[in-house]
């Protein structure tokens, strides 16, 4: 069956449709020899396609883990500085990209898998996924300023920030945690608007992204998506499609959190 390379590609797990759509812009693509271009459609079965000269290969099954994300690690595949990458603290045999990012200094939930139309579904803005945020604040702010949080505030450059659910963990005022659920997700932009309030962020976790939560795992544990899990993600994946509930050859974890041993395999942690 035909369909258009973006498409095929992100179905062999090289990625978002995004990050694969840049493959194709940037001219590392060939089909039959040719380049390729945006728009290009083919049947994955009967094309020779290939990204840097290598053959692009069948998709494989698709596999999906939630990471808690230290600080000090890169929300990437690729080290800078020698520092560490999440591709790192998930030794599994197939290639997982991450959907979505957290900066360096950030920790938390980080979804990573091999299927891209469903790392598409979450990252593009258009589709608006909640993401859920603990963020320690340097003290406790004021109702005016969470309700400017709320509303919306104007950061360096002109840009507004979209209306935000945010509130104290505690109604109490004992601490300065916050919880925060935004639908964007500009660079920075918890850390941002907190600056523009005269606050500070000295924690920052991200506790849930769409319907996946962090749950219980530990800085540097992950796990893989439960049977469940796995099927609220292509719910999602189907209401874009509108071709009903997706079908999905994993057939999921426990849901109980792994980490890479001192050895180099993966042990269960319950």
């Amino acid at each position: 069956m035909r369909e258009r390379l973006q498409k095929a590609m992100a179905h062999a797990g090289l990625g978002s449709r995004r990050q694969c759509e840049d493959l194709i812009r940037s001219g590392r693509v060939l089909v039959n020899g040719q380049i390729a271009v945006l728009g290009t459609k083919v049947d994955a079965a009967l094309d020779d396609i290939r990204i840097d000269g290598e053959r692009m290969r069948a998709a494989e099954p698709h596999v999906y883990v939630a990471l808690y994300k230290p600080r000090g690690v890169l929300s990437s595949l690729r080290s800078q500085g020698g520092k560490p990458t999440v591709g790192e603290l998930v030794p599994v045999e197939q290639r997982l990209y991450p959907v979505g990012r957290l900066d360096i200094d950030s920790e938390g939930l980080i979804l990573m898998m091999n299927d891209g139309e469903i790392a598409h579904r979450l990252t593009h803005p258009r589709y608006g996924h909640e993401k859920e945020y603990r963020v320690l604040l340097n003290r406790i702010p004021d109702d005016a300023q969470l309700e400017a949080w709320r509303r919306g505030v104007v950061l360096p450059g002109g840009i507004r920030t979209r209306r935000a659910r945010v509130q104290l963990e505690d109604p109490k005022r004992t601490t300065a945690w916050l919880r925060v659920v935004m639908r964007e997700g500009r660079k920075r932009q918890i850390r941002d608007v907190a600056g523009s309030l005269g606050l500070s962020v000295r924690k920052l976790i991200r506790v849930r992204h769409g319907p996946i939560e962090l749950g219980a795992l530990k800085p540097g544990e992950f796990r893989f998506l439960s049977k469940k899990e796995i099927g609220k993600l292509t719910i999602l994946n189907a209401e874009r499609t509108k071709m009903g509930k997706a079908k999905v050859r994993n057939p999921g974890g426990s849901g109980k959190p792994r980490r890479r041993s001192t050895r180099g395999v993966v042990e269960d942690r319950t």
